[in-house]
């Protein structure tokens, strides 16, 4: 019994910290066009996230269940614990490692390959909820391209309602919008994205039988709220750098519209219980927003390289988390 309470303790712990990372992992993405525009001092753009951040993870529970009971059934599980430890170690490790290469990678990506590929390895491929693994798949694949076809069509309609207008003015305007657009943007990400610590907590307190449902506990939500409103805090300077500045110039209607993009996204995914990447959402939404600007002022090789990292992150963080299991465990 105690050596269990430990593990659900070290379970815990790496679930927290796995939101505290994502807090200033993905956050950035949440904030950086407000921050490059000069909408917002970067201090105080900080501080609006983290605060809508934690407003947004207390609100919703639906994406924790997702997570929670999609790629397989806990209660199914004899090693659960085991499970949600490797899955998370190989989480954490992925998204570090982007996060010191100034790539914004996705820790949805992360969280649902490490975890299919722990299950897999774990207790076999029998557990694997494979029609619920490919119907999360689905909505972070197709996220990117919804958000990028919104970016497009939202920032062609401002073009032409503002051709005859002074660009100065114009982005004067919208400079004040963009502090409105960035803080539902980070209320948004809260919803989805802190759901998947919460939703990791759960599965393992209802894989040790200390849960009998998927219902999240008061003190889950509390918990992944505040770690990932810390972990905002501390910010995340080069994934704003890359975001904010590298993939196209961006001027205060362009962030309006891509922060919006990336909010309405989000959101839409999070009231139906699904999990997407916010990265995904926020980084397509920034190039369809650049794309409809000016498409050659898009610089489509950085691009090329966040796309090639959507696509080998799940595989990736499936044989990660394989390996760590058969390490360990």
């Amino acid at each position: 019994m105690e050596n269990s309470l430990f593990i659900i303790g070290i379970v815990i712990f790496l679930a927290l910290a796995f939101d505290f990372i994502n807090g200033f992992h993905d956050t950035a993405n949440a904030i950086a066009t407000s921050i490059s525009t000069r909408a917002l001092k970067p201090r105080t753009a900080i501080i609006m996230a983290a605060f809508m951040n934690f407003f947004g993870a207390i609100l919703f529970t639906g994406v924790a269940k997702t997570i929670g009971g999609s790629i397989a059934d806990p209660a199914t599980l004899d090693n659960g614990l085991e499970v949600v430890i490797a899955t998370l170690l190989a989480a954490i490790i992925w998204n570090l490692l982007t996060w010191w290469l100034g790539i914004p990678s996705s820790s949805s990506h992360a969280l649902i390959g490490a975890l299919a590929g722990a299950v897999f390895i774990g207790a076999g491929s029998d557990h694997v909820k494979w029609s619920g693994f490919i119907d999360i798949v689905k909505a972070l694949l197709l996220s990117p391209l919804i958000a990028f076809a919104i970016g497009y069509v939202v920032m062609t309609v401002l073009k032409w309602i503002f051709k005859n207008k002074s660009p100065h003015s114009v982005n004067k305007g919208f400079r004040f919008m963009q502090i409105i657009t960035a803080a539902l943007q980070s209320f948004t990400h809260g919803t989805n994205d802190a759901q998947k610590a919460m939703g990791i907590i759960t599965f393992a307190l209802v894989t040790s039988g200390n849960l009998d449902s998927l219902e999240v506990p008061l003190w889950v939500k509390i918990a992944a709220a505040t770690s990932m409103a810390l972990g905002t805090s501390i910010g995340g300077w080069k994934i704003i750098k890359t975001m904010g500045t590298k993939i196209f110039k961006i001027e205060p209607i362009n962030g309006f519209a891509a922060d919006f993009t990336g909010a309405s996204v989000i959101f839409g995914a999070t009231m139906l219980h699904l999990p997407v990447s916010t990265t995904h959402a926020i980084t397509s939404a920034i190039l369809g927003v650049g794309s409809a600007k000016r498409f050659s002022e898009v610089k489509w090789s950085l691009a090329g390289r966040i796309v090639i990292t959507w696509f080998i992150t799940i595989p990736i963080s499936a044989l990660l988390a394989m390996l760590i299991f058969k390490i360990l465990f």
